[in-house]
């Protein structure tokens, strides 16, 4: 029985691959929920800056960050683009490259050149393989970023938007809607909307004494503000990593159950003709003789 023999050694290569994915899942359904609070916990620290940069704004109107003021007149984008060190994800990543592709071929178009920050491995080496312009990078960020290597990498398109160098930057990356829907996200970073400042400006009543002086404190709350998004997309980003390769494996452990049993049923099958057929032989022999 030679064919029930492959058969039985693919049933236990299926079955230790099903072993596999089923671990994996379990583990990144672990890290799912660590990503989750860390994501939550996150928004409270960026939505506090907003709130005090747009009350300074609005207390002094006469002066205006760099990073307020739209430029129209270095042709040239910033794009960081958000993804993941590994694999086994689905297709989340495919969907955020397929949006960057898109955005640059729309620049190219528009005669505009871009200029790309890439954070994960998966984005760096696509980036690299479309020949697109790579300033900066940051990889192997594991399964707690942390700011002081994000700050880096993208403070080269911040300090190239104020200087005039960039008319716009943009990040993408995979926003978290729930553990089984993320979508991908293009959203503009530079020049920070007017209403996302101005949305809590009119609940602030008071105004306050600030050290050195307010627009000290503007340049530094702004930057800061800045980095807080960049990590809340990095953020959402892990969270929806995560949930996607849960699912992914879940897929793929059921995937493997439904492969197994049709193996098991053809090597019964199998199984079943060769003992028809040896008590066939055995029957004729009898009758011969």
């Amino acid at each position: 029985m030679a064919a029930g023999k492959e058969i039985r050694g693919k049933i236990k290569s299926v079955e230790n691959t099903k072993k596999i994915t089923k671990a994996m899942e379990m583990v990144a359904a672990s890290k799912m929920r660590k990503a989750q609070e860390r994501m939550r916990a996150a928004r409270p620290y960026s939505d506090k800056i907003r709130n005090i940069a747009s009350n300074l704004a609005s207390a002094n109107p006469e002066y205006t960050h760099p990073f307020l003021v739209r430029q129209d007149s270095a042709k040239t984008v910033g794009l960081i683009v958000v993804t993941t060190d590994k694999g086994l994800c689905g297709g989340m990543n495919t969907n955020a490259l397929r949006a960057v592709t898109t955005k640059l071929r729309e620049l190219d178009a528009a005669g505009v050149k871009a200029e790309t920050v890439a954070i994960g491995n998966k984005g760096f080496g696509f980036l690299n393989r479309i020949g697109a312009r790579v300033v900066s990078h940051a990889t192997q960020l594991g399964d707690t970023p942390h700011l002081d290597k994000l700050i880096g990498p993208v403070k080269v398109l911040l300090d190239a938007y104020q200087e005039g160098k960039l008319d716009a930057v943009y990040v993408v990356y995979t926003r978290f809607v729930n553990t089984m829907k993320q979508e991908p996200v293009m959203e503009q970073l530079l020049p920070l909307s007017s209403e996302k400042m101005t949305a809590d400006a009119s609940t602030h009543a008071w105004d306050y004494i600030y050290e050195p002086d307010a627009a000290a404190v503007i340049d530094e709350l702004l930057v800061r503000y800045v980095e807080a998004l960049i990590y809340q997309a990095v953020a959402e980003n892990l969270a929806s990593e995560q949930s996607a390769r849960m699912v992914a494996m879940k897929s793929a452990s059921e995937n493997a159950g439904n492969v197994i049993n049709e193996l098991r049923l053809v090597y019964n099958k199998t199984r079943q003709a060769a003992i028809t057929k040896e008590l066939s032989e055995i029957v004729s022999g009898a009758a011969a003789v």
